[in-house]
């Protein structure tokens, strides 16, 4: 069983115009996933030099957790308007707590 922290690192930039319908969407992220098994922290950023553009940094007891979370309905309905709403999909990296 692999008990290593999954830490990831997600950013996103939003379309010209939608940077706010954008940062209310994925505040609505929030609140639901830090409830949800397994979240140690899912911590929302935005950038003080480009309000379009959005960072997450989420900590994950299992790969497991993550591969749940995002099957979850309130994760679905906001990744099903990235393309709406974002310039590009989502960059997102997966990584492992090494020390």
């Amino acid at each position: 069983m692999n008990s290593k922290t999954i830490i990831v690192v997600a950013t996103a930039r939003a379309r010209p115009g939608r940077e706010e319908e954008l940062k209310t969407v994925l505040l609505s992220l929030i609140a639901p996933t830090r409830r949800e098994a397994g979240c140690l922290n899912y911590d929302m950023h935005i950038s003080p030099d480009d309000p379009a553009r959005f960072l997450f940094h989420e900590n994950w007891t299992s790969r497991a957790a993550l591969e749940a979370h995002l099957q979850t309905p309130h994760f679905q309905a906001v990744s099903a308007r990235f393309g709406e709403l974002c310039t590009a999909p989502p960059e997102i990296g997966i990584w492992e707590k090494f020390a």
